[in-house]
């Protein structure tokens, strides 16, 4: 049984009140202090919805209500297409979905615990098994190719998630050029410039840099990205005591301020762009104020970044997932579950770097995926709570089966023993005395045999009419 759009929101680290007072203050930020643009274009954009502009600072600064005005214009729900429409997800209100994330280096090889660089191939790999993977609902481009010059990252990025999964595909881009290129590749793909805004199969992320200030590059690719009507996540990742106050609460108003910023600009290019509000909000290791990925406070900030994305009623991209640990062991485990848990009970729409990723997200792991499907199963099964009516209840049963009796062989316990409990593929569930007759097998070793039962007998590429279009028209693709 799949699991996917599951309304979350039992988990409300901010009361309401709470809510108010970082709206308020993101608003008093907006409004006193403002943000630093360094795109001349997204100054002149900015200057023409009516924004205050000091050119000289490349400061913007916007009364509440133009900014809120702004921040209405973006849709409150975003359709994200897979190639099979199985995987089409909308995000928005808390409904909640998982994803992969990064741009990681390296790749994480448990049999011999070493790590390399990634390769284009490793790319592809990861998208056969991604596709295979049913708790992971979105592929977001995890890793970057080793060899290949900028100008060629965007293109083989995105054909690489195109040819090697039907999921939807989200990821970040590196070059104007690069992005009109993946545009028009996918428009190949899905029949026509209309029939990809209709069903849009890729999505596309620009990041601001906390705290207040958005580079000229990044500012450009938004611009690029909301003119061409493509899905666009705008997120932040400010740091406790770097590049936010050290505290929780102030770094929940930079990262709302420094999103916003991104929305805003989509609109103000664009009214009606479909726009992610997105945090990668986290902490720093207090000895070396070292980024975190694993810690429990970046569970609560995305977490409180999803209560903020309901409030403004905008669509938002969490980050959780990850690990610190170089290694599968247990606090792989048990970073990677907490941090997925407290954002989808949260509602957060999307959790991204929800699977795979270790090591301060410098690293990612074919066995980590299949260990992080499992655990995103048991997320989404706590997202869907306990269901209570007339047929779960079975009094009716009860009272047939009596005191003393037993519900082993009950039709109701064939009906519900599936959907009712989720199975995972990789808990030792078995005496002590199987698991030695089997082979004393740990967890990263059965899902070592998953990964390769998945790229032996799973194989998926778009048709040979629309890959032929593909890499005799967009340059620089390495077939």
């Amino acid at each position: 049984m799949i699991r996917k759009g599951l309304a979350g929101g039992s988990y409300k680290p901010l009361t309401e009140e709470s809510i108010t007072k970082v709206h308020q203050t993101a608003m008093r930020i907006i409004e006193e202090i403002g943000f630093e643009i360094n795109s001349e274009t997204a100054l002149e954009l900015f200057e023409g919805a009516g924004a205050q502009v000091n050119k000289k600072e490349r400061r913007v600064r916007l009364p509440k209500e133009k900014a809120l005005e702004l921040i209405e214009m973006a849709p409150s729900e975003v359709r994200l297409c897979g190639q099979d429409e199985k995987n089409d997800i909308s995000l928005g209100g808390n409904r909640v979905y998982a994803g992969t994330g990064g741009t990681a280096l390296y790749i994480y090889e448990p049999d011999t615990d070493r790590k390399r660089r990634a390769t284009l191939e490793d790319l592809k790999r990861i998208a056969k098994l991604v596709d295979q993977l049913d708790n992971i609902h979105l592929f977001m481009l995890p890793t970057y190719p080793d060899g290949l010059p900028v100008e060629q990252v965007d293109v083989n990025r995105f054909f690489a998630g195109l040819d090697n999964t039907t999921k939807h595909i989200m990821g970040g881009v590196y070059t104007v050029e690069g992005v009109e290129e993946v545009i028009r590749m996918a428009e190949m793909v899905a029949g026509s410039a209309e029939a990809l805004r209709q069903r849009p199969l890729i999505s596309m992320i620009a990041c601001s840099i906390s705290p207040l200030k958005l580079d000229g590059h990044y500012g450009d690719l938004i611009i690029t990205i909301a003119k061409s009507g493509i899905p666009v996540v705008c997120p932040a990742e400010p740091l406790c005591g770097a590049t936010s106050p050290i505290t929780l609460a102030g770094n929940l108003v930079i990262q709302t301020v420094d999103s916003l910023m991104g929305v805003m600009l989509a609109q103000v290019v664009n009214s009606g762009t479909p726009v992610v509000f997105g945090s990668v909000a986290t902490n720093t290791d207090l000895r070396k104020l070292k980024y975190l990925a694993g810690s429990v406070e970046m569970g609560l900030l995305n977490a409180a970044g999803a209560q903020m994305a309901q409030f403004y009623q905008l669509p938002f991209y969490a980050t959780g997932g990850m690990t610190d640990s170089k290694v599968l062991d247990a606090q792989s485990g048990y970073e990677s579950a907490i941090t997925n848990l407290l954002c989808a009970l949260a509602g957060a729409n999307f959790i991204h770097d929800g699977a795979g990723l270790m090591e301060f997200a410098m690293t990612v792991c074919y066995e980590k995926f299949v260990i992080d499907n499992d655990i995103l199963g048991m997320v989404m099964r706590a997202v869907e709570g306990i269901r209570v009516d007339d047929n779960p209840l079975a009094f009716d049963l009860i009272k047939q089966v009596g005191p003393g009796g037993n519900f082993v062989t009950a039709k109701h316990t064939r009906h519900f023993m599936r959907s009712e409990h989720y199975q995972p593929s990789l808990s030792d569930r078995s005496s002590r005395e199987e698991w030695e007759a089997e082979g004393k097998r740990t967890t990263w070793q059965k899902a070592s045999e998953i990964v390769q039962q998945i790229l032996t007998n799973h194989s998926y590429s778009l048709p040979a009419e629309i890959r032929h279009r593909i890499l005799s028209e967009i340059r620089g693709i390495v077939g």
